[in-house]
């Protein structure tokens, strides 16, 4: 699984730990870790302080993958912030995509709706129609029984 973590010192053990930041939970969809997560990474390993990465976890917690993430960093911003998509833009779109979605259930309700009524109205003309042909047949037997 990759995770966005920073670099930090670990004074005690005098060597480096990453602080989980945040995790990929799907593609462009990140949830952020609220408790402290760590992990060292040995000694051997030079990076610098407080530096971002992106490392892949295996399923066991071993560091599979580790790369700077400054271009990942940058990428976000190139895609998303400099074309001025923010929380409050992305919300105020999902507020309108809900309300879209809402209108097009009472829309599509609606028609429901007219739909049970023409074809009730429908079965009314055909019985009125029934009823007619049976009033016509009735009228023309009365004037040949009386001719």
């Amino acid at each position: 699984m990759l995770y966005l973590a920073q670099v930090h010192k670990n004074e005690f053990l005098n060597q480096l730990q990453l602080r989980l930041l945040a995790r990929e939970e799907a593609e462009n969809m990140w949830s952020l870790i609220p408790e402290e997560a760590l992990i060292l990474l040995g000694k051997g390993k030079f990076l610098a302080e407080n530096l971002l990465v992106l490392v892949e976890l295996s399923p066991a917690g071993d560091i599979e993958r580790l790369e700077n993430a400054t271009n990942w960093v940058l990428n976000l911003v190139k895609v998303y912030l400099s074309t001025g998509i923010t929380p409050e833009f992305l919300q105020q779109e999902a507020d309108r995509a809900e309300e879209w979605r809402q209108n097009l259930t009472l829309q599509n309700q609606d028609l429901a709706r007219r739909s049970l009524e023409l074809e009730a109205r429908r079965e009314q003309i055909q019985a009125l129609e029934e009823s007619l042909k049976r009033d016509k047949s009735g009228v023309q037997k009365e004037e040949s029984a009386s001719s």
